[in-house]
């Protein structure tokens, strides 16, 4: 017998298709035009052989090893009953907390484990901690922290980054250039946060290049803009774009192509950006062939671009990876700069925004709705740290950091809980990680999985998965809610998050505080009403729950008409005065200029990488090393199916080189290889492209980290994991965002035999 039951995932609402308790198969949103070929790995994960079956606990920790004695990730775990685990994490939540305060207690998650809103294990998790007496949480996110600590200061608002954004239909209609800085890369849009029923990214574009928009693909890689697209190619030497942008408004600047009136009416400072562009302030005139020696781009083809700009109604776009690097504010600045130079700002079609190559819905018809959530509590202490700077907290407890114009000093970080996310994925420089990892008494993980987190834990509590539970899929770019009806049994003895921290707050004396007295159809139908409220306020009539849950989907229509960002402000910039001390738009910040950071000062400017291919590190580390999302897993999610593990090369994860720059290492397809610098290294499998810049490496992150000697920091990741390459600094003191993107790295034949893969496949317990 097969039986149906809505659902949905990060990569997208689907029907799950389960016979004899088993999931089989799963079937696309109707309707969704560009369905993911992931959805096919659910089955593989939801089954894989690494599912964790019940509660484990590291054998040194039960035996009192909490701080200096037998590294994490080396050690065998010794399963327990969820009596003996609630207790335990509960007795150790009460000692820290009491004995540290409840700033020692650090809440991490990254909230990707759940398309669901209320099983969002960030949510619940904080919600615990709160309860509790407070915890140490996570401000801003890896995919854009620099950019949403900047732009605020900038225009006032983080719309540009996170959406709405320029609508792609008014793209479509009005713009005749699009500039696109970092691609436009198809399958970022194959995912968002809370699932989705339409992916539409491609559908957009096709219709952008039939229209007859000229696009350009300004990247590193040809493949970040699809082959349909015929977007010209400007191939440009990674973390470079700020002098590629600067190099373009010499041009608008010295050939009277900037609109003065704009920025004299809907900006302040531009004549500080002037004077840096031109030379005027330090000598050094910001010319396209200057910028042609950063760049590599020609500086006939930089002037070019910036009068075909200045001529045509332009749309200017990055991608959120370009601020994943040193200095990662500067490019996002910039390109604000540029869009005011052409005074396009407010037109339909025109102006500026961030991510519309980065996640589904960026661009596309959307309500202003809000999505289904689970409602957060006051954490009592008060306490966080910008999300990268993870490895310093644990390294320098009580240490001084700057952030966003504030001293701050980190937490003495005593318990982890890990509940959502894996920092052993999406953190830089493990190795340095996990030295610092080492410092911590006690890691709480909640995983449904083996992966590479749970083998570094003391306490392991197994998660079901999304299909053994009801859940509402809900995304803020997307206009669906999606029923996501339980699929399947529990696997084993693992439980909700929901179910179990509802007794650890039982024995803290808080169950009633974080349950609020609701079970789970309890709050689901809230969450639901609370979105049926706010769009009949709206005039939009939703049906009620449990019409809701019957149909297994609902869509919200959006407005008739795209919104246009700043054309309010644009027409009347006294009367729709941006939320700036100034009330326009900050080419220079006098309140950035304030903090007195060197390494962010009061408007754009270029700073050379410490790491990029102009530098002087760049001798012994010929290669720029971009770490890239993967096409065949959700970060590090799904690395145990099928596709995931068909896209490996004996089992690595592949690095895509030149066949020039692998001629000159020795280097065929196929071969593996040790990718190399001081930080560490690890295997690859050689795959050659020639759409790729000369001296340029990608690798996908998402590689579960297996070292050759676990529990070992610093040994070799026989797998493929490239952040234990990647820097782990700093954007700048002013946004504090990570540094991936500026990476370089040496790649050598390995000779050796090749080392098995263990990661794929459960640790060994203790009777």
């Amino acid at each position: 017998m097969t039986d149906l039951f809505p659902h949905a995932a990060h990569w997208g609402a689907f029907t799950a298709v389960v016979e004899g308790g088993r999931l089989v198969g799963t079937r696309p949103f109707p309707g969704d035009p560009n369905p993911p070929a992931l959805l096919a790995s659910i089955p593989d994960a939801v089954h894989a052989p690494t599912r964790i079956d019940r509660p484990h606990v590291r054998q040194g920790w039960l035996h009192g090893d909490r701080r200096g004695g037998t590294p994490r990730g080396g050690e065998r775990f010794v399963p327990v009953a969820w009596d003996t685990a609630i207790r335990l994490v509960a007795e150790e939540l009460a000692r820290v907390r009491d004995a540290h305060g409840p700033a020692s207690i650090f809440g991490g998650s990254y909230g990707w484990a759940s398309a669901g809103r209320f099983h969002h294990a960030r949510q619940q998790l904080h919600r615990l901690l709160s309860v509790a007496g407070g915890y140490t949480g996570q401000l801003t996110n890896y995919s854009y922290a620099a950019g949403m600590t900047l732009l605020p200061h900038i225009v006032g608002t983080n719309d540009v980054v996170t959406g709405p954004v320029v609508e792609w239909r008014d793209i479509v209609a009005h713009a005749k250039l699009m500039p696109c800085f970092g691609g436009i890369l198809l399958r970022n849009g194959q995912i968002t946060a809370g699932g989705a029923g339409r992916h539409e990214m491609a559908t957009w574009l096709d219709r952008a290049a039939r229209a007859g928009v000229r696009l350009v693909n300004i990247s590193p890689v040809r493949g970040d803009m699809p082959g349909f697209a015929g977007a010209e190619w400007l191939p440009i030497r990674p973390g470079t774009d700020t002098a590629l942008m600067l190099g373009m408004a010499h041009v608008l600047f010295a050939e009277g192509l900037a609109d003065h009136g704009f920025l004299t009416r809907c900006t302040v400072g531009w004549q500080q950006v002037r004077a840096y562009v031109l030379g005027e302030a330090d000598g050094i005139a910001r010319t396209p062939a200057w910028a042609e020696g950063e760049t590599g781009i020609p500086a006939a083809r930089i002037a070019a671009l910036a009068r075909d700009c200045a001529a045509l109604p332009t749309m200017l776009t990055a991608a959120w990876s370009l601020q994943r690097a040193e200095r990662g504010e500067q490019p996002f600045w910039m390109l604000v700069a540029l869009a005011a130079m052409l005074g396009q700002i407010g037109r339909r079609g025109c102006g500026f925004g961030f991510g519309h190559a980065s996640m589904n819905g960026m661009g596309t018809p959307q309500s202003a709705l809000p999505s289904a959530s689970l409602p957060a509590l006051p954490n009592p202490a008060n306490s966080w740290i910008p999300v990268a700077r993870l490895t310093e907290m644990l390294e320098r407890p009580g240490g001084a950091y700057d952030y966003n114009g504030h001293r701050l000093h980190y937490p003495d970080t005593r318990l982890m809980w890990w509940c959502g996310g894996n920092p052993l994925h999406h953190h830089q420089d493990l190795n340095r990680l996990l030295r610092a990892w080492a410092r911590t008494e006690t890691v709480i993980v909640s995983e449904p999985w083996w992966n590479s987190l749970a083998r570094h834990a003391d306490i392991v509590l197994p998660a079901t998965t999304t299909l053994e539970r009801d859940d509402i899929g809900s995304a803020g770019r997307d206009r669906f809610l999606i029923a996501m009806k339980r699929a399947l049994p529990r696997f084993a003895q693992a439980r909700d998050e929901f179910d179990y921290m509802a007794d650890v707050a039982e024995a803290l004396g808080a169950r009633d505080r974080f349950t609020q007295q609701r079970d789970v159809p309890a709050w689901l139908h809230a969450m639901y009403e609370r979105v049926r409220g706010a769009a009949g306020r709206q005039q939009v009539a939703l049906p009620d729950f449990d019409r809701f849950w019957e149909q297994g989907s609902v869509e919200i229509a959006p407005p008739a008409e795209a919104p246009v960002p700043f054309a309010d402000f644009a027409a009347d910039p006294a009367a729709a005065a941006l939320n700036t001390p100034s009330g326009r738009i900050e080419l220079f910040s006098e309140t950035i200029a304030g903090f007195g950071y060197d390494d962010c000062p009061g408007h754009p400017v270029w700073f050379a990488p410490r790491e990029y291919l102009g530098a002087p590190r760049a001798a012994r580390f010929p290669l720029h090393l971009l770490t890239s999302q993967p096409p065949t897993r959700l970060h590090s999610q799904l690395d145990q199916a099928r596709m995931s593990l068909a896209s490996k090369l004996h089992g690595r994860e592949p690095i895509r080189l030149h066949p020039d720059d692998a001629a000159a290492r020795g280097l065929a397809e196929g071969d593996v290889v040790r990718v190399f610098n001081d930080r560490g290294a690890c295997l690859a499998g050689v795959v050659l492209e020639e759409g790729l810049l000369r001296g340029v490496a990608v690798m996908s992150t998402g590689a579960w980290l297996d070292p050759l000697h676990p529990g070992e920091p610093g040994s070799l990741c026989v797998h493929g994991n490239p952040n234990v390459l990647t820097q782990d600094v700093g954007t700048s003191r002013l946004g504090q965002g990570p540094s991936a993107h500026s990476c370089l790295v040496e790649v050598e034949a390995w000779r050796d035999a090749v080392p098995p893969i263990r990661v794929h496949a459960p640790p060994g317990t203790a009777a």
